[in-house]
């Protein structure tokens, strides 16, 4: 590893030993022994299955089998999150024939720069971190689910997600992305019709076309923030 890495990850592993220490210790103490719902009340399981079909509700009240939280990140605004509209019931079909179950425990916002760049809305951007991860962590704290999937991309979606994911560490947890978008067209030449527009070479209406060609479908676009 290089040296400064080094010196700065041995520095925050021995600042961060105590806080540390507590974490795993809670999540150690989570972990417990078999499927978490055997410690729900009847009342309680009975909520938690009750929108289910009768072959889902048989395999979660056997008490045996996994059952899966997935926490999606969808809308169908964001290119980059278009793609999740179908996955939970992908993932739910799957997992029943795997001999499990699956549960969407909750949804979480997602919002794009892209989109708010240069408007009030662009304020939220950060703060919509915390709040995803709060969801997460309100989605996963029903105690009925062995595992976690979690459906979202982008720079504040998946810190987001993370934070929330590790509040409940003791559940194992797959992050799953959508996608790239495909190439439009070429940086250079979106950045000469903006220099161009700039200088009132060109209509907006130009303008828009070049974007709309750079971001143009569905699956992760380039715009790369840093949250």
């Amino acid at each position: 590893m290089n040296e400064v890495i080094q010196k700065v990850t041995d520095r925050i592993r021995e600042r961060s030993s105590q806080s540390r220490a507590v974490y795993l210790s809670r999540i150690a103490s989570a972990k417990g022994h078999g499927v978490n719902r055997n410690k729900l009340g009847c009342s309680n399981l009975a909520h938690a299955m009750a929108p289910m079909e009768e072959s889902e509700k048989t395999s979660l009240a056997g008490l045996e089998s996994p059952n899966i939280a997935i926490v999606t990140a969808y809308n169908d605004m964001l290119s980059a999150h278009e793609p999740y509209k179908l996955y939970p019931t992908l993932i739910k079909r799957t997992l029943m024939d795997m001999g499990a179950t699956g549960q969407v425990a909750g949804g979480v916002p997602a919002m794009c720069d892209g989109v708010t760049q240069s408007q009030p809305g662009m304020e939220l951007s950060l703060f919509s971190r915390d709040n995803i991860a709060m969801g997460t962590a309100i989605g996963l704290s029903h105690n009925v689910y062995d595992g976690a999937l979690y459906l979202g991309v982008c720079d504040k979606i998946v810190p987001g997600l993370v934070i929330g994911a590790l509040a409940f560490g003791h559940l194992p947890g797959l992050f799953i992305p959508a996608g790239p978008m495909p190439s439009g067209i070429s940086n250079a030449h979106k950045a000469k019709v903006r220099q161009d527009f700039a200088q009132g070479k060109v209509s907006e209406g130009a303008l828009l076309k070049v974007e709309s060609a750079s971001y143009h479908s569905s699956g992760t676009c380039t715009f790369y923030g840093t949250a």
